[in-house]
């Protein structure tokens, strides 16, 4: 019995351990359009605050500016809020925005470049603002202002990679390895910025098993082989 009892304390410590592992999914920022290069005064984006697909309570949209922390919708010039999305113009030469909660817990940021050539020969990188995930599969483009994709050439860290003068540069199944600076270039319009690729591993979420046996009784009502006394 003694032993019986040790087993059900340990297996119910391991079941403990197990359900004290955080399974709650990091909230994330949502970008729309997913874009990290955008022409000055042609567009803006939605951004918002997302656990697994669902907006985030108590989490919200903010940047740095002027050495400033802000809030989307609380500072002059910052987003307009609308349901749960913050609509921002985007115009500064370089933003970065993230979420956080009241606590300090921050998401990943994410950063835009804006070109500010007016005329149709400036060129842009269309390339995800937000991290990919390893496995998944990215298609670079080269686009101009009038929203043409052209022919271009691709660059990562200033070297040409794919196959020469292309409309787009896929990346299959990508890796860490992927990770780094890209730019595209064409004959006509020069050349575009520099804006970096991310890579993420799935997240890993541990869950608790689908069985734990019940708290062990806490009572000491059992007659133990040990202490019975022999009767006369």
């Amino acid at each position: 019995m003694v032993k019986m009892l040790m087993i059900v304390l340990l297996l119910h410590g391991v079941c403990v351990l197990l359900l004290s592992v955080p399974t709650v999914s990091a909230v994330s920022l949502s970008v729309s359009p997913n874009l990290q290069q955008v022409f000055r005064g042609s567009s803006s984006v939605d951004l918002s605050c997302v656990d697994d697909g669902q907006p985030a309570d108590g989490w919200t949209v903010k940047r740095t500016r002027g050495g400033f922390t802000e809030d989307c919708g609380a500072a002059a010039g910052f987003g307009r809020l609308l349901v749960s999305y913050c609509v921002v113009d985007l115009s500064a030469p370089s933003e970065t925005f993230w979420c956080e909660d009241s606590s300090g817990q921050q998401s990943d940021r994410v950063s835009f470049s804006v070109q500010s050539d007016t005329t149709d020969k400036g060129v842009i990188l269309e390339i995800p603002a937000l991290p990919v995930r390893t496995g998944s599969d990215v298609i670079l483009r080269c686009r101009q202002r009038n929203g043409a994709t052209v022919a271009a050439y691709f660059f990562i860290k200033g070297i040409s990679v794919g196959h020469g003068h292309t409309r787009e540069h896929i990346i299959t199944n990508i890796t860490q390895a992927d990770e780094g600076l890209y730019s595209c270039s064409t004959d006509e319009g020069g050349k575009s910025p520099q804006s970096s690729l991310r890579v993420r591993d799935p997240p890993t979420i541990i869950h608790p098993p689908p069985h734990c046996p019940p708290p062990p009784s806490t009572s000491t009502n059992f007659d133990s082989p040990l202490l019975k006394k022999e009767t006369v």
